[in-house]
């Protein structure tokens, strides 16, 4: 049972990379390189990580104005609150997957150039592109640190997020919203930080642009 497992992974995983290969065959036949779709994918995830800043600051509005409201308004604040948690988990798994799609097309384009750097006759022209090459893959490392390092701050605040809603959801009384202010700081604290590594992944996925654009 387990090999067969193993054996359809990996015919799924050929699959998958065959799908991707031709992807990028058909886009290059009609002057869409790599580098290009890289560029397009990395502005994908600022846009993802845009939106998930707001929807994480939402959440945290939401958040303050249910600790502060009163026990008749609590069900509609629960409502609202367990809303806003439902929109900041699709806007980190938007993040996620769009980080996932720069890793894939990076993949694709450092194999493809060090390939290409095989077919180099002049040796001086050789060694150029091998400093060009890793030049910007040390600035990509840079900045898939950067970007992972924004996700993992989606965590806790999902995590204190769920806790509070599944909370709220079994004690929708006065005394369940005075446990909830001591969570405030906290979860505060938590959405600060996020949008700081957000903004600071954001500003470098820019520098990285600009320098792969002026690349060549």
């Amino acid at each position: 049972m387990l090999i067969a497992r193993h054996a359809t992974l990996v015919l799924l995983v050929g699959f998958l990379c065959a799908c991707q290969s031709a992807y990028y065959g058909a886009m290059e036949k009609v002057g869409y390189h790599k580098r290009d779709i890289m560029i397009d994918r990395v502005e994908e995830v600022q846009d993802a990580q845009s939106d998930a800043k707001e929807q994480f600051s939402s959440a945290l509005e939401q958040y303050q104005a249910l600790v502060n409201t009163g026990d008749s308004d609590l069900q509609d604040y629960y409502d609202k609150l367990s809303g806003e948690y439902e929109d900041s988990k699709e806007a980190a798994q938007e993040v996620t997957d769009r980080i996932n799609a720069v890793e894939n097309v990076s993949d694709a384009l450092f194999k493809e150039w060090n390939e290409e750097i095989q077919l180099y006759s002049n040796a001086d022209l050789k060694r150029q592109s091998i400093s060009k090459m890793n030049a910007t893959k040390k600035k990509y490392n840079s900045l898939m640190t950067s970007m992972r390092q924004a996700e993992d701050r989606m965590n806790p605040v999902l995590s204190a997020l769920q806790d509070q809603v599944l909370f709220l959801k079994h004690n929708l009384n006065a005394r369940a919203i005075d446990s909830l202010k001591g969570e405030l700081k906290g979860i505060e604290t938590d959405v600060a930080r996020l949008i700081k590594e957000m903004e600071k992944s954001i500003a470098e996925s820019n520098t990285f642009i600009e320098g792969l654009k002026n690349a060549g």
